[in-house]
């Protein structure tokens, strides 16, 4: 069973609300969102706001708080084999309800099949407040989704 350890990243001035279904081996170990180097999510997400690609978390952090985003995951704890979606099992969400009371979320938009699929059996009933899709940024998604696509995909729905 892999439990989520990383804590929600938000603040009171948080409008957008990015929820992924469960942190990669990579980013459990580095203990922050998207950690993986081959992750296009930090580069997507310059590019769309016309910013400098952070590197260090605490660029990270900068970030996400200049451009009011706020990052967790659908799975509280699960089984899944490495970091790969399809392999999850045994799921238990998170509770977000603090995150929506103690920011100013607008929008959630979900990263992924799996998160979105999550989100909408357990959350959405409760929390009442839809989703929007995006797709995953990792790199075992190229297939299905070019660098450039996911950019004009990110750009048309966040901004």
């Amino acid at each position: 069973m892999i439990y989520h350890e990383i804590e929600p990243y938000y603040n009171n001035d948080s409008e957008i609300l990015i929820l992924g279904s469960i942190p990669s081996v990579k980013s459990r170990e580095l203990k922050f969102y998207y950690a993986h180097p081959q992750n296009r999510f930090w580069k997507v997400l310059a590019e769309i706001y016309n910013s400098k690609l952070p590197e260090s978390i605490e660029e990270k952090k900068l970030f996400l708080k200049q451009h009011k985003i706020a990052l967790f995951d659908v799975i509280a704890s699960c089984e899944i084999n490495g970091s790969s979606d399809s392999t999850i099992r045994n799921v238990k969400v998170n509770d977000i309800g603090s995150i929506l009371k103690n920011s100013n979320i607008k929008k959630i938009y979900t990263t992924g099949k799996k998160a979105t699929e999550l989100y909408q059996k357990y959350l959405e009933p409760k929390l009442k407040i839809k989703t929007t899709y995006l797709p995953s940024t990792s790199r075992a998604n190229c297939g299905y989704c070019t660098y450039d696509e996911l950019v004009q995909i990110y750009k048309e729905k966040i901004l």
